[in-house]
């Protein structure tokens, strides 16, 4: 007990992703969850629950084929734990108990949803679960219009409201069978419509979410709140005509799949199909992933913006600004170092997987673990067919990705240093 007292909020939050996905995997592999005839292994189960609470989408047995209507419902669970935070649904229950929540529940709030400061938090969480309902009301009445046509009443509700729930939390399940994600519904306008929609609000973050609905003008929007708009809306474009330049599908399929790069996994092509090119253009996208605070992994939006904009300062000897506001030295260092930590995981872990599996091709193992980085779910179709050691450093890389790569390099932070100043001395770069 003593030694919880003293852990630091990015150790109660990577401790309590991790015991939920353990529950989570225990859960999956009791039989009762499973189909009839189906036997799960529990690596399966643990791969299975891991890719859920990390809101992913990658999956080593196909949920619907493997999973009843119980178990379905666990993965949907943990799908909404994973996509709202350990922090957030542990707060979220204190406040339907009626209970105050303590200085300790709000940093580690804060923490979870990269927070400036402790100002609002429950505030905020109210308005957290409010919006994810919300969302997630209206996408599953949108989504059975279309599976209502294709199922029995009860299996359309179950399958639109799991399908509304892993879209607005950016994780790639589906509930259709046979690996074959929305494939079927590739020229359905209003589902990929909707689906886009989900995707598109879970990745923008939950503090954006809130100023646009309260400001209504972009010109009153915070810095932050502006740059992940923009982001966003770049991002979607620039994918879309690259997809569409590089790939032979509709204008419908390429804005879907430009969206759901960004950290979702949910696909309307056969990537096994597609062109270096194209798979190139999409890992770019799933490696860059959402924004902070919302459902979805990646280095993120604002990440990326921070890279871009520094980069043309420093090349023109001007200050690093943006809507005519400065950029703090130490945000542009925080970007530099998230994204050198992020290109390091992914270079190791494509070699450890290209050594374990020389079978495969380098893309379709890049792909595969820009995936689990970005938390986005997409795979070329190796996935079921990777070895268990495979298979663990996914579930590793899945689990990084979701907490963030600087909650997990402060977990090594054991004691703060002495802060010693040195004489400066310059050093040939280039």
């Amino acid at each position: 007990m003593k030694f919880l007292k003293k852990m630091s909020p990015a150790r109660y939050i990577a401790l309590g992703f991790a015991i939920v996905i353990l529950i989570g995997a225990i859960i999956l592999y009791l039989p009762f969850t499973h189909n009839d005839g189906v036997d799960v292994k529990f690596m399966d189960a643990l791969f299975t629950s891991t890719s859920a609470v990390c809101v992913t989408g990658l999956i080593v047995v196909d949920t619907a084929d493997t999973f009843n209507v119980f178990g379905q419902t666990a993965v949907a669970i943990l799908i909404h734990i994973g996509g709202l935070g350990v922090a957030s649904v542990g707060v979220g229950f204190i406040l339907l108990a009626r209970k105050k929540v303590g200085f300790k529940d709000r940093i580690l709030v804060k923490e979870a949803l990269n927070l400036e400061s402790l100002k609002g938090v429950v505030k905020l969480i109210k308005a957290v679960l409010i919006m994810t309902l919300s969302f997630e009301a209206v996408g599953a009445v949108l989504s059975f219009v279309v599976f209502s046509k294709d199922y029995p009443i009860v299996k359309a509700i179950g399958i639109s409201l799991f399908h509304s729930v892993a879209s607005f939390n950016n994780s790639g399940f589906d509930v259709l069978g046979g690996f074959r994600s929305l494939i079927p519904y590739q020229d359905n306008v209003l589902l990929n419509l909707t689906t886009s929609g989900l995707i598109i609000f879970g990745g923008l973050g939950f503090v954006v979410i809130k100023e646009v609905i309260h400001k209504h003008s972009f010109k009153k929007l915070s810095l932050h709140a502006k740059i992940v708009i923009t982001m966003s809306v770049f991002l979607l474009v620039i994918g879309t005509l690259l997809l569409k330049a590089t790939e032979d599908v509709s204008w419908l399929g390429a804005f879907f799949l430009s969206t759901s790069a960004r950290t979702a996994g949910f696909t309307t092509y056969a990537f096994s199909e597609f062109t270096n090119a194209g798979l190139f253009v999409m890992i770019i996208l799933m490696f860059i992933g959402a924004s902070p605070g919302s459902t979805g992994g990646g280095i993120k939006t604002t990440t990326t913006f921070i890279l871009i904009k520094s980069a043309l300062s420093m090349s023109t000897h001007q200050n690093c600004s943006s809507f005519k506001r400065k950029i703090p030295n130490e945000v542009i260092v925080k970007a530099f170092l998230i994204t050198f930590l992020a290109t390091s995981l992914v270079c190791l872990n494509t070699f450890l997987i290209s050594f374990i599996e020389p079978e495969y091709t380098f893309m379709q193992i890049l792909f595969e673990v820009v995936s689990a980085f970005g938390t986005v779910g997409l795979s070329t179709g190796i996935t079921p067919e990777l070895s268990l050691l495979s298979e663990f450093i996914i579930i590793l890389t899945m689990y990084v990705g979701r907490l963030g790569l600087l909650t997990i390099a402060s977990l090594w932070t054991f004691r703060t240093m002495s802060n010693v100043n040195y004489s400066e001395e310059s050093i040939t770069i280039g």
